[in-house]
């Protein structure tokens, strides 16, 4: 006989509700400062006389402090419960957060970032756990649908937040921002979703081996991609620790199957549309991070934008992802999460194909029309994956779940920014370099980014026509990346009948 999960018996629908913001706020301050801070980089290199490697750490100590603890978090939420983990989780980050914004000089601020990081780890990979604890099946795809809108706009609030509080404050005020955000999500949750009684229920024992070996092999691999965006390819920074990490994650695959309770239980191993779905988050976010990443360098580095103007600009995209979003729970009730995300993909693959289709002097109004597609596309498949991910999983190993679907993502994003940003400079070089100017590489670097200062009057039309090589080519790659995406989720998802009666499923007769 099966035991009910402790909150989905205890947790009523009013304070279900009320819990729900908590959760929505802790996705989206973890993906506002991903994106926050990059605003304010000119001004702390100014006051604090950072070093521009120093810069480059405060960005990605904290993207690496996620990547490699994830697995480790849910672990420990799946054996501590949910609630204790994600509640500290969300301590060290606003603690660090603070730490951040008192810090007296580059190193303490890098530090203080990488504490970020490791709180951010233990909220990104609970907080979708403790939503499907709380939420029975026939709730859940509303509830999902809110978090995943919340935490995304997050992503694209972060630069507008940004340029408004640097307008009227000083750089340390984007931490400090996070404080609020930070303390009413804790009482909330402390309020409204109990955790007790998950903890009292026996737990295998943590896998250390396990543990090790993912947080290594997922540390060295987001190093070597993280280096790769400003070091292309060169072999001691970026390949040795990218083949480092893959082979310890290499390693970490095959001790699973050898573990007798491994980090990743069997029963989320096996489930073909759980392993889909967190492919299908990889690849969509790799269409997503490298094309953000390559329209900013449009936008901001060759038109000469402000970040505060793309940021305002991303509302094209955030809005119908917000709607969307809603959308998407409301019509899991009519059509079957397969046919969501389907379609998801798809739109995101017409919306970012509209946007490959850009040129420096296109109007705005086709970048707006990619935009919306895009944000409806995006806004319909993040939710439909997540319901269909953590739809059959159990709640002792949701935390397990939840890390390895959030992993996916964010190394999807790093991915993204890496790998579609070597192929778009690749293809600018060549274009520059067989140019009328012959082989000379002046400026290549500089010109595979779109910032074309230094160049030569006479070399700026040719200068300019290579960005936009290697733009139309990295943004090709992401609109493939999320065709693929449509394949595997024709392919590998399950078809299920909406719950208007029946959760029978079937197989895809694909």
């Amino acid at each position: 006989m099966t035991t009910p999960n402790p909150s989905q018996t205890t947790v009523g629908a009013r304070r279900r509700w009320v819990a729900l913001p908590a959760l929505c706020l802790a996705g989206f301050v973890i993906q506002l400062d991903v994106t926050i801070v990059n605003v304010a980089l000119p001004t702390i290199q100014h006051q604090l006389y950072a070093a521009p490697s120093a810069l480059e750490w405060i960005v990605s100590g904290y993207a690496l402090g996620l990547a490699a603890l994830i697995p480790l978090m849910g672990a420990l939420g799946d054996r501590l419960g949910h609630r204790p983990v994600l509640l500290a989780g969300l301590v060290v980050f606003g603690l660090c957060s603070a730490a951040a914004a008192l810090a007296p000089n580059p190193g303490t601020l890098v530090g203080a970032r990488i504490g970020q990081g490791v709180g951010g780890a233990g909220i990104l990979a609970l907080t979708l756990a403790v939503l499907t604890d709380a939420y029975p099946p026939e709730q859940r795809g509303h509830a999902i649908g809110w978090w995943a809108a919340i935490g995304g706009i997050g992503f694209g609030a972060g630069p507008i937040l940004g340029g408004l509080l640097l307008s009227a404050f000083g750089w340390a005020t984007i931490f400090w921002a996070n404080l609020p955000i930070v303390a009413v999500t804790v009482i909330l949750i402390l309020l409204t979703v109990p955790g007790a009684a998950e903890a009292s229920e026996a737990r295998p024992p943590l896998d250390v081996p396990g543990v090790v070996l993912a947080s290594v092999g997922l540390a060295a691999v987001t190093l070597g991609l993280i280096t790769a965006t400003d070091v292309p390819w060169a072999p001691a920074r970026t390949l040795v620790p990218l083949v480092v990490g893959g082979i310890v994650l290499a390693a970490f695959v095959q001790w699973q199957y050898r573990a007798g309770h491994p980090l990743i239980p069997k029963s989320v191993r096996s489930n073909a549309a759980f392993l889909g779905a967190c492919f299908i988050y990889f690849t969509s976010y790799l269409a997503f991070g490298g094309m953000l990443y390559y329209v900013t360098l449009m936008y901001q580095n060759l038109l000469g934008w402000s970040a505060l103007q793309t940021g305002l600009s991303w509302l094209l995209m955030n809005l119908p992802f917000l709607s969307a979003a809603q959308m998407a729970g409301k019509l899991s009730q009519g059509f079957t999460p397969r046919a969501i995300v389907t379609t998801g993909c798809a739109a995101g693959a017409l919306g970012v194909g509209t946007l490959s289709a850009l040129t420096p002097t296109s109007p705005f109004t086709v970048a707006g029309v990619g935009y919306v597609v895009a944000g409806i596309g995006f806004g319909l498949l993040v939710p439909g994956i997540t319901q269909v991910a953590m739809r059959d999983v159990a709640g002792p190993v949701a935390g397990a779940a939840s890390a390895l679907l959030n992993s996916s993502r964010q190394l999807g994003t790093a991915v993204g920014l890496a790998l579609v940003g070597a192929v778009g400079a690749a293809a600018t070089q060549h274009t520059w370099t067989t140019s009328r100017f012959g082989d000379t590489s002046s400026g290549s670097a500089s010109i595979a980014t779109g910032n074309l200062q230094g160049i030569p009057a006479h070399m700026q039309d040719t200068a300019r026509s290579a960005f936009e090589t290697g733009y139309h080519v990295a943004l090709g790659l992401c609109t493939a990346s999320l065709l693929t995406a449509v394949g595997v989720s024709l392919r590998v998802l399950k078809q299920r009948t909406p719950r208007t009666g029946s959760h029978r499923t079937k197989e895809p007769s694909l």
